[in-house]
């Protein structure tokens, strides 16, 4: 049998094999995620048997047996007789009873913050890996988390998957009453109010911490209702560290409970009968009264539900230990896979999550980063062959255009995860902020520190990445003193999918989430002169912004040495230009795109000072926030500014240079398309075609108006 290559266990990992095109690189990631199923699977075997001497090594890949058949294609077991037959001690698995494929399953989870929405993303993508049923997911959520959130779900368009979201903030005086050491804080609690906060004819759910990663279909969980008996309605697995039994150090007091205690990573609520058992009032009563010698909860919800449970110790069914498999400090979960080599859920239930000590945290660490790196456009593969709108949209296209893939590029929605990173901001008071937007990918990571050291003011930055270059990048910015010492940076991933280079598209996703009146449209590759924020924001007031239709144009330049001396001021700046370091930007091979800036006049300038627009103008500009956004058609190398400057003049914004204002253009490789565009004459020609395009949409839109657009192109 081949020896197929693991997935990189480490983000930062180059990747260093060539991109493949679309269907072979969907093709090979599925190959390496299944052949790092298939290491799993020998580890968890080997797990399973009694030690052996150090020496001894894990099978061979080539000898194992019908082991690569127990997942179905999509990745989910499917042969229980099987798999139990392959892994010999897990005997006591019995078949479960089958969820029905057409059957919801509800899954609850708490997630508050920028960090929190991160983590839930890793979660849901090995849910859904391994799915093969309808899933509804119930999101108790701050602001920003909802914000999050939504956007990353619409925009994933996974087949057969609801989202709802409630608001934690209206929860918070349910459970603020109850003291909590617990590093979740008042989120912590709230899992406690889920028979309230769900809607009531919500019978069942799932419910599940952040750091929890699925390796099975979670359909094997939701089967495990059937089994409830009598008064159950809480399944949870016993907890494996020796906390409830209060021997870790001297004077440790526990909350009470039943044993070792239960852990809430993963619980089965039985809503309705919850609800009937007036839970509510049954947690509230025991958590004021043991309040009273314990003064706070230790582990949140945990303490509470533990409190309940040593009272009323028929209320639980015990989950077998599979089903959350804890890796705390304190962990005793070696003890639960010595038994059962089929592990289920692995949980992170340690603030140190992946730096956890356990001997295997290896094996866990690869299943998790698996998901972490996994490609989730992958998981919008349909459920029961049923066309989505944008397949039924696409086949409306034709295929035989040549123009084609450029076509196809409007309807492809990105996948798109808004601020990636924590983010702080707070409103000026003066209605004069500005925020510099940008978009860039993997190869422009090092202008970030650069431009925050130019620009003080707030950040909206589109990137665009795959799975596995965004943990690459969240190390690069955590590593980072100068990106980490801004809160005010928005950094907003939109996964990559498709051939091109989506830059007006990215270019929209980061103005959409600026928050200031006005915004700095820029690009990745230049810096700012020092001092341009405030600049700019003076302009505004100089120039009555809030009341005027302008868009203020900062004089473009450039260098082609990699280190250079920055200029101070404009007087430096006319020296290096006079000196030939420094140029007026792309004037040796396409000046007209900044031209009209006048840059003869801006050298004396000492006001601000109106321009025309001209064919193919393509400044840099400070416009209000209202503003249009660019047009997506344009992706890849041309146009793509020069549309989006026209459609501003059509619009009758005024041009207005600012005298004491300059960018410089940092030297770098060509990009991808700009090659791309050089050597294909096809690209060239659908280029052509979608500017034409876009001519006659803006004379239908502007009428006589834009008739000058037309007359203009001809004449240049």
């Amino acid at each position: 049998v081949q020896q197929l290559k693991p997935l990189p266990l480490s983000p930062l990992e180059a990747q260093s094999s060539a991109p493949v095109s679309g269907a072979g690189e969907r093709q090979a990631l599925e190959l390496r995620v299944r052949a790092v199923e298939e290491e799993n699977r020998v580890l968890r075997r080997e797990l399973s048997r009694p030690p052996r001497s150090p020496s001894a090594r894990l099978p061979n890949s080539g000898h194992r047996g019908n082991q690569s058949r127990t997942h179905s294609e999509e990745g989910t077991g499917d042969n229980e007789g099987q798999k139990a037959a392959a892994v010999g001690n897990s005997s006591d698995c019995v078949q479960q009873p089958a969820v029905d494929k057409c059957e919801t399953i509800h899954v609850a989870i708490v997630c508050a913050g920028y960090n929190a929405s991160r983590d839930v993303v890793t979660l849901v993508k090995s849910v859904l890996f391994h799915r093969r049923n309808p899933l509804h997911f119930h999101f108790i959520t701050d602001s920003i988390a909802q914000q999050i959130l939504s956007s990353l779900f619409h925009t994933w368009m996974v087949p057969a998957v609801r989202v709802n979201f409630y608001d934690a903030d209206e929860l918070k005086s349910e459970v603020s009453w109850i003291p909590n050491k617990h590093y979740s804080g008042i989120y912590g609690l709230m899992k406690l109010v889920l028979t309230k906060t769900l809607p009531s004819d919500l019978q069942r759910v799932i419910v599940l911490d952040t750091d929890i990663t699925f390796a099975t279909d979670i359909a094997e969980l939701w089967a495990v209702f059937h089994k409830f008996k009598g008064q159950q309605v809480l399944g949870l697995v016993e907890n494996q560290s020796d906390w409830y039994l209060g021997n870790l150090w001297k004077n440790h007091r526990p909350w009470p409970a039943l044993g070792r205690g239960f852990n809430t990573g993963v619980i089965l609520l039985l809503l309705d009968r919850l609800r009937k058992l007036r839970w509510e009032q049954m947690w509230r009563l025991t958590a004021e009264r043991e309040l009273m010698s314990m003064l706070s909860t230790s582990l949140a919800d945990q303490d509470i539900f533990n409190a309940v449970i040593k009272q009323n110790p028929f209320l639980v069914h015990q989950l077998p230990c599979f089903w959350n498999v804890q890796l705390s400090d304190h962990t005793r979960s070696e003890k639960c896979y010595k038994d059962v080599s089929d592990l289920k859920v692995i949980h992170w239930n340690s603030p140190k999550k992946l730096r956890v000590k356990n001997k295997h945290v290896e094996f866990f660490r690869n299943l998790y980063l698996t998901f972490l790196e996994y490609d989730g456009n992958l998981l919008r593969r349909e459920l029961f062959g049923c066309p989505s709108e944008l397949q039924k949209t696409l086949s409306e296209l034709d295929e035989d255009d040549p123009c084609y893939e450029f076509r196809r590029e409007r309807f492809t929605v990105h996948r798109t995860h808004l601020y990636f990173l924590h983010y702080e901001y707070e409103p000026s008071s003066d209605n004069t902020d500005v925020t510099l937007v940008a978009q860039l990918s993997m190869d422009r990571l090092q202008m970030l520190e650069a431009i925050c050291k130019h620009w003080e003011g707030p950040i909206s930055l589109a990137l665009y990445l795959s799975d596995a270059e965004a943990q690459q990048f969240l190390r690069y910015a955590q590593g980072s003193e100068v990106l980490m010492s801004r809160g005010n940076v928005g950094y907003h991933i939109v996964y990559k999918e498709g051939q091109f280079y989506p830059v007006n598209l990215l270019r929209n996703v980061a103005m959409r989430q600026v928050n200031t009146p006005y915004m700095f449209l820029s690009d990745i590759d230049f810096l700012p002169m020092y001092g341009l924020y405030e600049y700019l924001r003076k302009s505004v007031v100089q120039l009555d912004m809030s009341n005027t239709k302008k868009a203020l144009v900062v004089p473009a330049f450039e260098t082609l040495r990699y280190r250079l001396s920055y200029p101070k001021s404009k007087a430096e700046l006319l020296s290096q230009l006079d000196m030939g370091t420094l140029f007026t930007f792309r004037y040796h091979v396409w000046t007209k795109g900044h031209a009209p800036t006048n840059f003869a006049k801006w050298r004396t300038a000492t006001t601000p000072y109106k321009v025309q627009w001209e064919a193919d103008f393509e400044p840099y500009v400070m416009v209000r926030r209202d503003s249009p956004e660019y047009d997506r058609r344009f992706v890849g190398f041309g146009w793509n500014k020069v549309a989006h400057i026209m459609e501003l003049d059509a619009q009758e914004y005024e041009f207005v240079v600012l005298p004491n204002a300059y960018m410089i253009h940092m030297p770098h490789a060509p990009s991808f398309d700009i090659t791309k565009f050089r050597s294909n004459k096809q690209y060239r020609v659908c280029l052509k075609t979608l500017k034409e395009e876009f001519q006659q949409n803006m004379s239908r839109r502007y009428g006589f108006a834009a008739l000058k657009y037309m007359t203009a192109e001809n004449n240049s």
